[in-house]
């Protein structure tokens, strides 16, 4: 009996071994946090991380399932995926031998190399993720999962917010060597990522899949924990502080709510009724977020507002009226003061705060400077080489600080837009320009010389990355996944009468991705490791629903 309850359980894991393991890595890529491991370039900011590695350890058990005919390779996205690796490949050989952007020195080759690999990486999640999937009891696992995750970002963000919790941010060089920090109070809030962008990439992501599971839930207390759920998440978007992810969660969530309503079996006046509550009451949940915790995320949208000075002052007196009310007026009214005040948690010792590091890692100019971005807040002097000539008559350079001149782009936009319109983006359509086909090679857009190393590759516009790196054709193959995907899932929303998990779930994806995709006019979101690991994770649990929808309740995966 032992032998035979032996032999069962063994047979069990081997027929779920992919489930678990892929729904281990669902919970653990976002929250734990980017610490690495060891440098794969020196001078680099990419490093391995523990993921990568359990990665590659998955895609190997994968691999020996699908030689055992127990995974698959067959999906509706394979053809167009198999496209997006080879025109990558191509254009990683046309950027060695044809345009010659990549050096042939092995840093240059290894950076863009790792670049390739590292985009087959977050794709190899969608075939494991397709393949662990049998039935629709799998994919509500995997649903639960997605939201226990979530639950534990946005307590950590709380726990770092108030509590000094660790921040571990990769932002820069400095920071991505796994350096302990604590947030200061205007800081913005990474959680498990590591970045803010990060963070609230991933929260457009989640949120529309927490609002359209609150909607369509029959069960009460359900109801009330994924709103609960989705009241902390707002607060999470909103103290990260990112302008385009705010905007693009608001898109996406429009996109749930009207999705939802074109379900509901009634009239055109009930539907539009419909939209009306729950857009309100979503809008009013935000509108009290912003006014109570929105200080960092309205400062920057309102950065704008320096060149109207009247709406400036009259914004500057609002949030001067809220900050009175809300820390003196009704706390002294309610008897909370001296109670607030103990309860008050004092930064850790011997720790560093994000402020301090910032600090440590710049030379400011502390003299008062009126010509400056809105966005700028210390001016930092430009470095410059000036060749001279000393008492001895020997050819020296001395570096030479200067006073930092600003584009016209910056002093309207300020600085962040103006990295982009003036340097970023004209880049990146630069590399499109030079191989209109294959583009100029991954990891080659930001140098300003041939041999030029840049320590990070960005260009804060993903359609334009993709454009610049892979030309026209991995630009098709790439954004054409994402489109075959969004047809999967829309096919299982059109299918379904009323919304059903099934749909519930296709029309979160539907509404996250048009979300990311938002985003990605300026931040590179699909490169964006736990983001993008999310993403295709997410993609494989919608696409292999669509199969078990489309053709039982169960499927019997075959190579």
């Amino acid at each position: 009996m032992k032998q035979l309850f032996s032999k069962r359980t063994l047979t069990h894991l081997d027929k779920k071994m992919l489930l678990y393991i892929t729904a281990f890595l669902l919970a653990f890529i976002p929250l734990y946090p980017k610490l690495p491991l060891f440098d794969i370039i020196p001078g680099y900011i990419v490093r391995v991380r523990i993921e990568d590695i359990l990665i590659l350890a998955t895609v190997i058990v994968w691999i020996v399932q699908v030689i055992r005919k127990k995974a698959t390779l067959k999906t509706p996205l394979t053809w167009m995926i198999t496209a997006y690796a080879v025109i990558g490949f191509l254009s990683v050989l046309s950027s060695f031998f044809i345009t010659k952007t990549v050096p042939l020195h092995p840093v240059h080759v290894g950076k863009t190399l790792l670049h390739y690999l590292r985009n087959l990486e977050y794709l190899s999640l969608f075939f494991i993720t397709f393949s662990s999937i049998q039935s629709k009891k799998d994919v509500q696992l995997f649903f639960k999962v997605f939201l226990a995750t979530f639950t534990g970002v946005t307590l950590y963000g709380i726990g770092q917010k108030y509590l000094y919790w660790p921040v571990y941010s990769t932002m820069n060089r400095e920071f991505s060597k796994g350096l302990r920090l604590y947030l200061t109070e205007h800081a913005r809030v990474q959680s498990t990522f590591g970045g803010h962008y990060d963070l609230a990439a991933y929260i457009v992501l989640s949120l529309p899949l927490v609002l359209v599971s609150a909607l369509t839930t029959s069960k009460r207390h359900t109801r009330w924990l994924l709103w609960g759920l989705f009241t902390l998440g707002t607060w999470l978007l909103i103290v990260s502080a990112a302008r385009t992810a705010f905007a693009a969660t608001l898109v996406a969530l429009v996109v749930v709510i009207c999705m939802a309503a074109l379900k509901k079996e009634a009239l055109l006046k009930q539907r539009l009724i419909y939209i009306t509550k729950q857009g309100t009451i979503v809008g009013l949940l935000f509108l009290a977020l912003v006014l109570k915790f929105g200080d960092d995320l309205s400062d920057r949208m309102l950065d704008a507002l320096e060149g109207y000075p009247q709406l400036n002052m009259a914004y500057l007196n609002f949030n001067e009226t809220k900050t009175h009310i809300f820390y003196e007026y009704l706390p002294e009214k309610l008897g909370l003061t001296e109670t607030m005040a103990s309860l008050e948690i004092t930064a850790p010792e011997n720790a560093i705060s994000t402020d301090e590091l910032d600090a440590a890692l710049i030379a400011s100019d502390q003299q008062p400077v009126t010509n400056r971005p809105s966005d700028v807040y210390v001016d930092v002097p430009d470095i410059v080489q000036v060749a001279t000539i000393s008492a001895t008559g020997e050819n020296i350079i001395l570096l030479v600080e200067q006073p930092r001149t600003y584009s016209d782009n910056a002093l309207r936009y300020g600085l962040s837009m103006a990295i982009r319109l003036d340097t970023l983006w004209p880049q990146a359509w630069q590399g499109f320009t030079t191989n209109p086909l294959l583009g100029t090679g991954y990891a080659t857009l930001t140098k300003s010389e041939l041999y030029e190393f840049t320590e990070a590759d960005s260009t804060d516009n993903n359609f334009l990355r993709t454009l610049g790196e892979t030309g026209s054709l991995g630009f098709m193959a790439f954004f054409g996944t994402i489109a075959l995907a969004l047809k999967q899932a829309f096919n299982v929303w059109k299918k379904n009468k009323k919304l059903t998990f099934e749909g519930a779930l296709s029309v979160g994806y539907i509404a996250a991705t048009i979300g990311l995709l938002v985003n990605a006019l300026f931040i590179d979101v699909f490169v964006s490791s736990k983001v993008a690991f999310t993403f295709w994770l997410l993609t494989g649990i919608v696409v292999a629903l669509a199969q078990v929808s489309t053709h039982s309740k169960t499927r019997k995966t075959t190579a």
